[in-house]
């Protein structure tokens, strides 16, 4: 037999066990806490499978707008297997790259088990990518078999390659229905064991600077690397987790799949990846959500809404995808008595870095290293460790290599030999350290620019006018100058109640003067009614820095 590894079963277990007893006790977890060495491990059925045995809870459970779909562990371990057997009848192979474009719904959690199960590498995408993106993806991952839904299979119709056209719900012509797999005896039987170190997931990063890199993960890197993201995010068997982000993006394995089923936790997502905050409001009240993470975008529109009374259940909640405005921290202590974390990762990585349970969170740091991360923070010119206080780039030390690093890029083994180099993972993004321990986010090394001379971080210039206001949302990217190089620009999204006018810019400007250095100072304030985001809600800085002026909408210092 091939299946269920009993002995790395058991070493996942123990692993997971020691944090879920140290959940409050960040100190004792970094002593107590090492990572599982496996030679084998399929989570999906060495994990997922021996906990949803006889489990009738649910696990995902869905809300849409015409309704719900819920599906329980034991229905689902089995529905999974039946996918899986489906999509070797279709000539999926282990090794074989699988596209899987899917909103939110049972489907997607049976696809996504079944690709583990069956050996497939996985190729998640977000369901709004346009045909272009998805023609790149196939070519650049050659990918061999897509699974969509009849809404999305229009998109592919220009998009060239010969893979497979797998389809759930009404399949329109030329794509093979999903409903097919029902037809499936139960119970599967993978023709090989998994490799703990096989390809998993090639994951494709937002692209918000530079075309999207192909980040490839592990049977090891992501299941079991996501351990520290149960420990940040606080969950526990039993609890139900909400989780706002949509699939194809990193945080959605995360968070939607790794975090809870981990846990032994079950799930409650919205079928609208971007739901309104007042349906999310209530979902917390109804769902009986104990933990709950959300992008910073979507904490200010529920504070913006109005938090109301604390929801029954809810005793963690946290925040990551950008970096966590400190003025949020307050409004949801004050409303619900909890104290909201913020927490940092990659799409190459899990939790590093973040605030745990048990500890109040220093305002404006993302927190400190995950159990199981041993955190550098060195000077980019001469690679050593810097003091307290000063930028450098956070980086890992694989010394002892954490079972959450990428594998590497695919198809790219410069960048991957940059990203590894001098026996460190570089993040790219730069930091401070306090001197208690706690860091904080300055911005991507790829965001940096000089002005005059002067080494600008724009998250700094953001987190400076965010505190007027006037500002409801900032983005600040450089503009060419004659002088200087370059000098800052904020785009900004103004507040209820404030006109995009002079007399706005000005007091934005006065406000800005009053927290940052003359050599830091914005030179131009450009109001626009929304910022560009990536469906996971980062900025897209490439597409601002290429935003025309618009009239008399944009006021110079």
């Amino acid at each position: 037999m091939t299946g269920n590894d009993p002995k790395a079963t058991a070493a996942f277990r123990a692993a997971r066990d020691i944090l879920l007893e140290t959940r409050t006790d960040l100190d004792r977890a970094h002593r107590l806490f090492s990572w599982p060495r496996l030679e084998r491990f399929n989570w999906a059925l060495d994990w997922f499978d021996v906990t949803a045995a006889g489990n009738r809870r649910t696990a995902v459970r869905v809300l849409g707008p015409d309704g719900e779909e819920s599906v329980s562990f034991q229905d689902l371990a089995a529905r999974s297997d039946q996918v899986a057997s489906w999509l070797r009848t279709n000539g999926v192979r282990r090794g074989d790259r699988l596209l899987v474009c899917l909103n939110n719904g049972v489907a997607l959690w049976e696809t996504i088990l079944a690709g583990i199960k069956l050996g497939a590498v996985l190729v998640p995408t977000y369901p709004s990518a346009p045909a272009g993106d998805l023609a790149d993806r196939i070519r650049r991952a050659g990918v061999r078999h897509v699974v969509t839904e009849p809404e999305l299979t229009p998109k592919f119709r220009e998009v060239p390659g010969s893979w497979t056209p797998l389809c759930t719900g009404t399949a329109p012509p030329g794509w093979v229905p999903y409903e097919e797999s029902r037809e499936q005896p139960g119970g599967f039987e993978p023709d090989a064991a998994t490799g703990a170190d096989d390809p998993l997931f090639c994951y494709f990063t937002s692209g918000t600077t530079s075309l999207p890199k192909m980040v490839v993960h592990t049977h090891t890197s992501y299941p079991v690397g996501h351990l520290s993201g149960m420990y940040w995010n606080g969950v526990r068997p039993g609890d139900v987790h909400l989780n706002i982000s949509a699939p194809g993006w990193a945080k959605h394995a995360w968070s939607s799949l790794f975090v809870p089923f981990n846990a032994e936790a079950s799930l409650v997502v919205f079928r609208d990846p971007a739901p309104h905050p007042e349906r999310i409001l209530t979902a917390l009240r109804e769902a009986g959500v104990s933990t709950f993470c959300a992008p910073p975008t979507v904490w200010r529109g529920m504070v913006a809404a109005g938090l109301g009374a604390r929801p029954a259940g809810l005793r963690e909640a946290t925040s990551a995808g950008e970096p966590l405005d400190a003025s949020l921290i307050d409004p949801v202590r004050a409303a619900w008595g909890v104290w909201l974390r913020d927490g940092y990762g990659q799409t190459e990585t899990t939790c590093q870095v973040g605030n745990p349970p048990g500890r109040v969170p220093e305002p404006g740091a993302m927190g400190r290293p995950m159990p199981g991360y041993r955190i550098r923070v060195v000077d980019e010119v001469t690679g050593r460790d810097v003091g307290p206080g000063r930028a450098g780039q956070l980086c890992v030390d694989l010394e002892e290599r954490p079972a959450g690093i990428m594998a590497g890029y695919l198809g790219d083994e410069e960048r991957t030999a940059e990203a590894f180099a001098g026996g460190l993972y570089h993040t790219g993004d730069l930091v401070t350290v306090s001197p208690s321990g706690a860091i904080s986010y300055r911005g991507r090394d790829d965001d940096m620019f000089k002005s005059f001379d002067h080494r600008i971080a724009p998250l700094e210039l953001e987190t400076a006018i965010l505190g007027h206001p006037a500002v409801a949302q900032a983005a600040v990217v450089p503009v060419p100058h004659e002088e200087g190089l370059f000098v800052p620009k904020a785009f900004v999204v103004p507040a209820s109640g404030w006109e995009p006018d002079a007399s706005s810019a000005r007091a934005i400007l006065t406000h800005a003067a009053t927290v940052l250095p003359p050599e830091k100072m914005i030179r131009v304030v450009h109001f626009t009614d929304s910022l560009p985001l990536t469906i996971s809600g980062k900025v897209q800085r490439s597409v601002l820095r290429d935003r025309p002026v618009n009239g008399g909408r944009e006021f110079a210092v």
